[in-house]
């Protein structure tokens, strides 16, 4: 452990500081990071207010001190590992939802709270944070913000980004700036905002967001869609969206996707492919879901209802399960990543019978699920970490599909970002001169490079 972090000290209360080995061990790295893999921090710190994290990154930024911010944990590519130990910035404890105003469908938060507290402080004057994860219980506005999450509402609403319209962060020499602004629109200067959005921390550190809401719609209807096969849930999925059905979610479960989830919540979901809908309106919903089936009537399906209430409850309980499903599916079985790729509408058909004939060829089980509408396709490789024979496979199955993502114009990375895991597909997505200017921007920002390293950009020589 390095004597540079003892200025922590100095500068925060002796409860904002821990050099214990459980504190350190506990931000190693997140949802998605081996053993073998996870980096301890040399110190972890508590930051209070914006005031204590300009202190913490000034001073590291003199002593050249590595800085990784963590709230939650939950990330799944890496982007809270510590890669080169240093400073684990914990803003778990900036969790303050400072100001709601209804009339203007804002609200300001510190990067700590919960996404549910948020909806929960806001559903008082009839309001949601639209594009709030299914996660958003157990992660932080902070981390959306850093990765520009999204989730199962993205195909009506949009990204966390769409709902962004001001942030304060702080830089790596403890320049604290504030970046978009609270009007709807402006076109005064460079667009920072979105710069920031999506940055993973490796540009600065988000101390306060002031967050976009909309109206709690009057009228939401859901069901369920059994399909032949994936093919025909695909073409489904994609004629829907194509058609302009207003949906708010759309998300398929695939065969073994289903097994996976029946094993975890002792359900009876059936061997087949399905696609879960949602309708949100204010009025009209009905003749929307007329809408619906008949678009989905020309792929035969072979079953189409809308459920009851707690029905529809216990539908999206099952999908919003599945991580925690395919991790305890099989003990001796694990997933190798968590795939996230996204690729135009027209294409998911495509990228699914790739993976599904992928997986077929190397005998793995690959669970397939996702936010289907806006053409984001999550995959599990689920293989024995103690077969290195098997574990290849998986890795070359899982880079398949990645390629073929970025092939057909789509992205390495729909929701998750790039964190440690998805930043040597970055210059076959953008090339060599967008992750170039990348670079230089990260360059001017984080000059020393201490701002979360190792992320985002693949290694320069």
């Amino acid at each position: 452990m390095t004597d540079d972090c003892a200025f922590l000290d100095d500068i925060l209360d002796a409860g904002q500081v821990s050099r214990r080995d459980h504190a350190r061990e506990d931000r190693a790295g997140d949802w998605s990071t081996h053993p073998e893999d996870a980096v301890r921090p040399d110190a972890v710190v508590w930051p209070e207010s914006t005031t204590d994290v300009a202190a913490v990154l000034s001073g590291a930024n003199e002593r050249g001190i590595p800085v990784t911010p963590y709230a939650a944990g939950t990330g799944l590519e890496g982007g809270a590992t510590p890669a080169q130990g240093g400073i684990s910035l914990d803003l778990t404890r900036m969790d303050d939802i400072l100001d709601v105003r209804p009339a203007d469908l804002q609200v300001d938060v510190q990067p700590g709270v919960l996404g549910s507290a948020v909806d929960e402080a806001v559903a008082r004057h009839g309001l949601f944070f639209p594009p709030l994860p299914s996660s958003g219980d157990i992660s932080t506005i902070g981390g959306m913000v850093a990765t520009d999450a999204s989730g199962m509402q993205t195909v009506k609403y949009g990204e966390v980004a769409d709902w962004v319209l001001e942030l304060e962060a702080v830089l790596a020499d403890g320049t604290v700036i504030s970046t978009g602004s609270k009007a709807r629109k402006t076109s005064a200067g460079y667009n920072l905002l979105d710069l920031f959005v999506g940055s993973e921390g490796t540009l600065g550190v988000v101390t306060q967001a002031t967050l976009e809401l909309a109206g709690r719609p009057e009228q939401v209807k859901g069901g369920r869609a059994v399909f032949p096969d994936l093919d025909a849930a695909g073409n489904a999925i994609a004629d829907a969206v194509q058609s302009g059905v207003d949906l708010a979610k759309i998300e398929l479960l695939g065969p073994d996707a289903a097994t996976v989830a029946n094993a975890y919540n002792d359900g009876d979901l059936p061997d087949q492919p399905m696609v879960f809908v949602e309708f949100h309106a204010d009025h009209g919903v009905d003749d929307e879901i007329g809408f619906c089936r008949a678009v989905f009537g020309a792929h035969d399906p072979h079953s189409f209802d809308i459920a009851p209430g707690s029905e529809m409850d216990d539908l999206w309980r099952l999908r919003k399960d599945m991580a925690y499903a395919v991790d305890e599916y099989d003990p001796d079985l694990t997933p190798l990543h968590p795939g996230d790729v996204t690729v135009p509408i027209s294409d998911l058909p495509a990228v699914i019978r790739f993976v599904k004939e992928r997986a077929a060829e190397a005998d793995l089980l690959v669970p397939c699920f996702g936010h289907a509408g806006d053409g984001n396709l999550h995959y599990e490789v689920l293989v024995d970490l103690d077969d290195p024979e098997m574990v290849e496979r998986g890795e070359a199955l899982y880079a398949a599909v990645v390629e073929r993502a970025i092939e057909l114009g789509g992205t390495a990375t729909g929701e998750h970002g790039v964190g440690r895991g998805k930043r040597d597909y970055l210059e076959a997505e953008h090339g060599s001169g967008t992750v170039e200017t990348m670079a230089a921007i990260k360059d001017a920002l984080d000059p020393d490079g201490i701002l979360n390293p190792e992320k985002v950009l693949p290694d320069r020589t």
